[in-house]
């Protein structure tokens, strides 16, 4: 697999683009709203001398569930594999700001619950607000970072997350939401080095205990099975700006 970079962000109401928009429609699907951080990403990432992103909403096709549950159980390896990950904060502007930190501290990206691992898995971290201008990276403002999430300064540094108790952990996403009842402890699998399929309907509850029961059961034996197939270039994804500055193509899953 090729350097690669990765969008982090929190998802829109009904102005996303999705998979099958960018396969059916691709030029009308410039012109939906959700374009503009796919468009940052593809932007970012020639500048970083990189030649393919990826976005969650446009690489995933969601109508297989086979699919889905594959992308869930892999995201935090993708993510944590990626050479750069671009955080696109919808909810805050460069223009409007006169506290980077005050704005920080408001952004609803912080409050989500599949951000935590975002932030965590990837080794370079850059946040930029919704006109598209770099705030900082995670490395600069760990401290900030950790005084917004709880997150601890060396998990934000990097180290093994198995060296954090199950507490630890399960504290870091005590206060953060999902969509999706069950989706708040499917956001965790990563964190918590566990493979488990998706069954919707169970709640929250259920799934957080089993959750729990498999990461002490992986500390306990120290190895488990990740199920990761990888990416695979689709050409019906490429992306290039009309200005002829940069090229670059969105990674599928396969």
């Amino acid at each position: 697999i090729p350097a690669y970079a990765i969008l982090s962000h929190t998802w829109g109401r009904d102005e996303e683009v999705t998979f099958k928009d960018i396969q059916d429609h691709p030029e009308q699907a410039k012109s939906e709203a959700g374009y503009r951080k796919i468009e940052l990403s593809g932007k970012q990432a020639a500048c970083d001398g990189l030649e393919y992103f990826w976005v969650d909403t446009c690489c995933i096709d969601k109508s297989y569930n086979a699919e889905l549950a594959e992308a869930i159980n892999s995201m935090f390896r993708w993510y944590r594999n990626a050479a750069k990950c671009y955080v696109y904060l919808a909810d805050v502007a460069m223009g409007s700001l006169d506290n980077v930190d005050q704005a920080l501290q408001k952004s609803r990206w912080f409050t989500r619950g599949w951000t935590l691992q975002e932030l965590i898995a990837p080794g370079s971290v850059e946040f930029f607000s919704s006109d598209d201008k770099r705030l900082d990276d995670k490395k600069s403002l760990e401290q900030q970072l950790f005084n917004i999430t709880g997150v601890a300064l060396a998990a934000l540094r990097g180290d093994p997350l198995d060296s954090f108790s199950v507490e630890q952990r399960m504290a870091w996403a005590e206060k953060r939401t999902t969509k999706k009842e069950e989706d708040k402890a499917y956001s965790l699998l990563g964190i918590f080095n566990v493979f488990m399929p998706l069954i919707y309907g169970e709640g929250t509850e259920m799934n957080s205990i089993d959750l729990r029961k498999k990461s002490r059961n992986v500390r306990r034996h120290q190895q488990i099975t990740i199920s990761l197939k990888g990416f695979r270039c689709s050409e019906a994804t490429q992306s290039s700006c009309k200005n002829g500055f940069w090229s670059v193509k969105m990674y599928s899953l396969s």
